[in-house]
């Protein structure tokens, strides 16, 4: 009887609408997440220092054996704690310390069929993941559409960027991640026009904090995703690849072996934006995927095309940037698009031995086109398919190659990230680097893949050369950055121009609108582990030899990162430790000069070089002491900025 009372009580809870609940908390006990199953629909909330962050919103996934996301029971939960020690040399944070709450919640679906939701709460951050076990003798299925959703607040303000429309742009390559952020919009619900956003996704809840959304994870066994159009409901869900995308072929799901997981969304929380600045969550969740062949060598690069465009690809102009990279002691010189045609494979021999003879390495540019849109740049057809991919691979190991850059991609379809990891494994066997452009969001492949070194995925440094709108908002775009897009994953702007005119001549047209301090300022506030930067020739000569000295000086690779001060879309202020060396970086995008009182507790009674702005924005350098409460009084122009570095 007892039993039969207690059977028939389960299943009125559970068809009545009853709802089960779990909770999880960070370890510091500020960020708390809610689980519960309301009306047969997974929910989660969640509430940091005691206000609400996410209100309920849905969890699930669709496939093709089930629907995971209604009618679904919640039958336990399990709990354990995380803690994880790990060394990564090429992003924001050398040595990292993960220390999270883990919370794996089991539903099943009235097939009788289970899945599990994981999530993982530290102290800001919150990553959560579906884990779908083998059912009976299935050991394959296709997840079709994730029900996933972030509900924020009413009063929610958001800095997104809109998802390109597929097949459009240049030769047909987009989306390419190359649409810019309006900051602070309110939430537009229901609009038809929108395609979605890409990851990340800032968002700012009033008075009660802010909101990093993204993904990380992602390999040749998933799709990437993005976030839809928010709904009349106040939601942003989670969206597969556009059908469209790739020329229309391909799938816009995931197709995954049993027992299998789907890669993590993320959601950093703060009440201020430190922890959006400094968050390592993409990198904390994922591991190697395969032991690099040997150990890589980041750094600094020079790169003709940037100003001197396509009619610099040829072997006298390349000896001249090599030389270039020589007397500013850079380990690298990119060589780009049609090298092929214009230099061909037995000079090109003769040039890497050249750069060689001088100290420096070589990147090459290669297209990664097959079948998927119509950029006629070469080389072409040469890293999309396996056999033609090791052949050239092997002929850039004996040329003495160590780098590539790869480019015009187009689409999150589970075919282009397996073509990214095909890329990324193959360069690994024959001791190349990899960065990628016209590409998408890395999503923690700085720790997964040892050989990538960066990707563009941002509107980089070339549409400072081709649109005036972009020259226009460069500073406002570079307040950006370090809050969302380069705060995710490592970021190849190309950037720190010190021509005044972005041409060759350095005259007539192309004027560069932000000063030569706001440049220099963006070798730090920009992270990547091998930074091309947009220096030509000339600047050894008509620039002052302080800022020459800087750009030699500067590390691309960082052991600590710091939130200073800022406000995206306004102004930014960071410092990042090389070693015992600390760089302090600023820009300003604000229409009048800022007077800022940071505090630089790391620099504290120390003296250090100051590069700034006057105000008519001619570029200073001078010494400065550190008050020893760490005070500094700075002043950057508009369109401006500065750099503290360590006196040499």
């Amino acid at each position: 009887m007892k039993k039969f009372f207690l059977s028939a009580m389960l299943s009125f809870l559970f068809s009545s609408g009853f709802s089960q609940d779990a909770m999880v908390l960070s370890p510091d006990k500020y960020l708390k997440l809610n689980i519960t199953v309301q009306s047969g629909t997974p929910m989660y909330s969640v509430i940091y220092k005691g206000k609400t962050i996410l209100e309920n919103s849905p969890l699930g996934l669709k496939t093709n054996e089930g629907d995971f996301s209604a009618n679904m029971k919640y039958l336990g939960k399990s709990e354990a704690s995380i803690s994880k020690d790990y060394v990564q040399d090429k992003i924001k944070r050398s040595e990292v310390k993960y220390r999270a709450n883990k919370l794996t919640c089991v539903l099943e679906n009235t097939q009788k069929k289970q899945i599990s939701v994981v999530f993982q709460v530290s102290n800001n951050d919150i990553a959560f993941r579906y884990e779908l076990p083998e059912w009976g003798e299935r050991r394959s299925c296709v997840i079709e559409k994730e029900t996933t959703g972030f509900r924020f607040p009413s009063y929610t303000t958001t800095f997104l960027s809109p998802m390109m429309r597929p097949m459009t742009g240049f030769a047909r390559t987009a989306p390419s991640y190359e649409s810019g952020y309006i900051a602070d919009a309110p939430m537009v619900k229901n609009n038809p026009q929108s395609g979605g956003y890409v990851f990340p996704g800032l968002f700012r809840i009033g008075n009660n904090g802010w909101v990093l959304l993204s993904e990380t994870g992602v390999s040749s066994q998933y799709c990437g995703s993005h976030l839809g159009e928010c709904s009349k409901d106040g939601i942003y869900s989670i969206e597969y690849p556009d059908v469209r995308q790739n020329n229309g072929f391909g799938s816009t799901g995931a197709a995954i072996a049993l027992p299998g997981a789907t890669p993590w969304r993320t959601i950093t929380v703060g009440d201020n934006l430190k922890p959006i600045v400094e968050t390592t969550i993409p990198f904390d969740v994922v591991d190697p995927l395969y032991e690099p062949s040997q150990k890589y060598r980041y750094g600094k690069s020079t790169w003709s095309w940037i100003v001197w465009q396509d009619n610099s690809m040829n072997y006298e102009d390349q000896v001249k940037f090599i030389d270039l990279a020589a007397s500013l002691k850079y380990e690298y010189i990119l060589i780009d698009a049609l090298w092929d045609t214009n230099i061909g494979k037995e000079r090109m021999k003769d040039l890497i031995s050249y750069a060689k003879s001088k100290g420096v390495d070589v990147f090459l540019w290669y297209n990664s086109n097959g079948p998927f849109n119509d950029a006629p740049q070469g080389p072409r057809n040469k890293m999309n398919t396996s056999i033609e991919r090791k052949k050239e691979m092997n002929w850039l190991q004996e040329a003495g190659v160590k780098g590539l850059k790869v480019d015009f991609f187009g689409g999150d379809k589970q075919e282009n990230m397996r073509l990214y990891e095909d890329i990324l494994s193959d360069a690994n066997d024959y001791g190349l680097m990899i960065v990628f452009h016209g590409t998408t969001l890395p999503r923690g492949w700085e720790r997964m893949y040892p050989n990538f070194v960066g990707s563009e995925a941002v509107v980089a440094s070339e549409m400072l050369v081709f649109v005036q709108a972009v020259r226009e908002s460069e500073a406002y775009n570079a307040t950006l950055h370090p809050f969302i897009r380069n705060t995710v994953g490592s970021m190849e702007f190309g950037g720190t121009l010190l021509n005044k005119f972005l041409v060759k001549s350095n005259e007539g047209r192309n004027k560069r609108l932000t000063t030569d301090a706001f440049q220099l300022a963006t070798a730090v506030l920009f992270q990547n582990p091998v930074q091309m930067f947009g220096l030509t020739p000339n600047n050894l000569t008509d620039v002052p030899p302080f800022e020459i000295e800087f750009m030699k000086q500067v590390p691309t690779t960082w052991d600590e990162t710091v939130y200073i001060d800022g406000y995206p879309g306004k102004y930014c202020v960071l410092a990042r430790r090389n070693g015992d060396n600390w760089y302090v970086a600023g820009v300003n995008a604000e229409k009048n000069p800022l007077k800022l009182k940071v505090q630089l507790p790391m620099l504290a009674g120390r003296k250090v070089r100051m590069i700034g702005d006057s105000q008519n924005k001619d570029p200073y350098l001078k010494e400065v002491e550190i008050k020893k409460n760490g005070l500094l009084e700075v002043e950057m122009q508009s369109g401006g900025g500065m750099v503290l570095a360590p006196i040499k």
